[in-house]
């Protein structure tokens, strides 16, 4: 049945690399997923989480409908998904003022599967268009101005074509923008498009796509991507989508959802419901295994690294462990499944599950929170961003929230 959209006016060296995201922002924008290094890591340090025993000062509160999509600030506007009533939509508001720019709206199902369902993909924004897909498999490139669709593409959750795996939650892999192509965690090792007209660049071959992101990463002189599939991890050159390895990681219900960490020629992947998680190192050909360990088990949000140390979310505790190690620094039991970013000074914003905003100081030594409040209720689940001194947090139900930290 064809569907109705419409948008309301209302093994070498190995490194992240920055340089491949394709958005014009400024130092503290958050274009996409994880940030404009897609490390979870923003580039602020003049922000204040001295906000006293209330909190801090609520500038703006928005309802976006149902789903799990963070944030993507630009230009100063900020954009997210919802679900309500069965239909998806991706809003654009202002950063500051809240107040709703532009709505996209097209026909989705909530299915909410043991939650509450809804989108989990993010917005990705690059040279004045806003990337978006759902749940369900819709793909839409948007004009930021105004919302109109620039160009669409759909693909059918199970199978898109013949051979696919079958994705229990459907679609979550959130758009990432870089070097000219839009790169989505389609198929077994993704698909590249033109980000300017949504021709397929290239399509790896049918299978469980995950429900992890791709991740931009340098192999050598090479442009490459990570991505983690339902039974591998799989690493591919960026302009041909040519496999470069693959190793074989096989969880309970394929809930491989948090995106593997590359640096420096080492690969860390990381998975809930008991599996835990490894190091790999990428010079060997084969990937060979440098540790594994179950100290952290990342059911869906991903970790940060800093200097050397992972910090990331157990379903029962948050958690520290040695980059080089696996050793286990630390784990925190007060804060629980949530999710987390960085700041470049090395202080972590965390939000828990029952909406519990800490600020705490990375470091391996021990749980050093700086600030805690209380700043939303029900399940929490998206990853709270801060840009231009603003912090954007969302629940489950789709209450937003508009935080000011600026000192």
């Amino acid at each position: 049945m064809k569907k109705k959209y419409g948008h309301r006016f209302d093994g070498r060296h190995v490194s992240v690399l920055a340089c491949l995201i394709a958005s014009v922002c400024s130092a503290a924008d958050w274009p996409c997923w994880r940030g404009p290094s897609r490390d979870g890591i923003s580039r602020e340090t003049v922000w204040s989480h001295a906000w006293g025993t209330n909190g801090p000062a609520v500038v703006w509160r928005a309802s976006v409908g149902k789903g799990f999509s963070s944030f993507a600030v630009a230009d100063g506007r900020v954009y997210t998904m919802g679900n309500t009533g069965g239909q998806d939509t991706v809003f654009c508001l202002s950063a500051v003022g809240g107040a709703t720019l532009w709505r996209h709206t097209y026909p989705c199902e909530l299915q909410p599967l043991s939650y509450e369902g809804g989108p989990s993909s993010t917005p990705a924004v690059a040279e004045g268009r806003v990337y978006t897909f759902s749940k369900g498999g819709d793909l839409f490139c948007l004009d930021a101005r105004d919302g109109r669709v620039l160009w669409s593409r759909a693909f059918a959750p199970w199978p898109w074509r013949e051979g696919d795996w079958k994705n229990t939650w459907r679609y979550a892999g959130s758009p990432l923008v870089a070097g000219g192509r839009l790169v989505m965690s389609l198929g077994e090792a993704g698909t590249a498009f033109d980000a300017r007209t949504g021709a397929t660049v290239w399509e790896s071959p049918a299978g469980h796509p995950g429900y992890a992101s791709p991740v931009p990463f340098r192999a050598g002189e090479t442009d490459a991507l990570a991505f983690f599939a339902g039974h591998a991890v799989i690493g591919a050159e960026a302009a041909t989508g040519r496999r470069l390895w693959q190793i074989p990681w096989r969880t309970e219900w394929d809930m491989n959802a948090a995106d593997p960490i590359i640096h420096g020629g080492r690969l860390f992947v990381s998975s809930g419901n008991g599996t835990g998680c490894a190091l790999y190192d990428l010079a060997a050909s084969p990937p060979r295994e440098v540790w594994r360990t179950k100290h952290l088990r990342l059911p869906m949000n991903s970790a940060v690294l800093w200097q050397g140390y992972l910090y990331g979310f157990n379903d029962e505790n948050l958690t520290c462990v040695a980059w080089d190690t696996g050793e286990a620094r630390w784990s925190e039991r007060s804060l629980r499944r949530g999710a987390l970013m960085l700041t470049a000074d090395g202080r972590l914003l965390l939000l828990s599950e029952n909406g519990q905003l800490v600020v705490a100081q990375a470091t391996p030594e021990a749980f050093r929170p700086l600030a805690r409040a209380r700043i939303l209720q029900g399940r929490c689940w998206s990853a709270p961003v801060l840009a231009n001194g603003l912090l954007y947090a969302r629940n489950a139900q789709g209450e937003a929230v508009c935080l000011d930290l600026r000192p």
